[in-house]
């Protein structure tokens, strides 16, 4: 989450060759995914259903909502009044816990943004999660890097300094979560998103400190630095992006 200085300062980071961004890389997979399921739905004689998971209040979704039938949101926080006027229906729910939340084969394409670093059982999560995608849905995940060194120097800290820092960052109270950090490699991913039925998993990186941290400009300068330092090192990048989908034959 960026404050509202943030779009102005991002204008410099392709000069930096701090490129794509992750909103950039999420929307055309969101693209994709949205079309393939316009495809099957228009096939069954259905709308399109989406889940925004852990969605808070800003969503990549937002520009593609013309072609969603139906999106709901879940998160553990119930969003201010006002603020997901986008969504369709919101649930309170705990992605870790409650499988339960959501009838099995309910959506065709799922997002989970910047939230598994948050999540106490990221692989539970992500199973939940592949029981309530249809068959051929698809879900885009993104992540935080426990390679890149400032993630690394950063999540190794006692918690109560992490969440200290994490409101140096964010816009509000609202938007400071507690980071667990589990799940935030690559490896990590991709084996917890294939133990829970995910397959084709392809995960990208691109770096995003800068735009993660614009909130002011000692702390954007810090996340330019971070994101030059990881600039030639894919795998160390600071941002995860995970692309994966549930067989449209059981078992394929």
């Amino acid at each position: 989450m960026t404050g509202s200085a943030g779009p102005r300062r991002f204008a410099i980071l392709p000069a930096l060759g701090i490129r794509p961004s992750a909103g950039e890389v999420v929307a055309i997979a969101l693209d994709q995914a949205l079309d393939d399921a316009a495809a099957r739905a228009a096939r069954d004689g259905r709308p399109v259903t989406v889940l925004d998971a852990a969605c808070g209040r800003v969503s990549a979704l937002r520009p593609f909502r013309a072609r969603i039938g139906h999106l709901t949101g879940a998160d553990l926080r119930t969003p201010p009044p006002g603020a997901v006027t986008h969504l369709d229906r919101f649930v309170d729910a705990d992605l870790c816990t409650q499988p339960d939340a959501f009838p099995a084969g309910s959506f065709d394409v799922i997002l989970l943004s910047f939230a598994v670093e948050h999540l106490a059982d990221p692989p539970a999560a992500l199973a939940n999660l592949a029981r309530w995608a249809r068959p051929g849905a698809t879900i885009v995940v993104t992540t935080v890097n426990h390679r890149h060194p400032f993630v690394a120097a950063y999540l190794g800290l006692p918690a109560p300094l992490r969440d200290r820092l994490q409101a140096t960052v964010k816009r509000g109270p609202a938007d400071v979560h507690v980071i667990v950090g589990a799940c935030t490699t690559r490896q990590g991913l991709s084996r917890a998103m294939r133990a829970a039925g995910w397959t084709d998993v392809r995960i990208g990186t691109v770096g995003h400190l800068a735009r993660a941290w614009a909130r002011t400009w000692p702390t954007f300068a810090i996340g330019i630095a971070g994101d030059i330092l990881a600039s030639g090192v894919p795998a160390r990048r600071s941002t995860l992006i995970a692309v994966a989908r549930i067989p449209s034959v059981p078992g394929a």
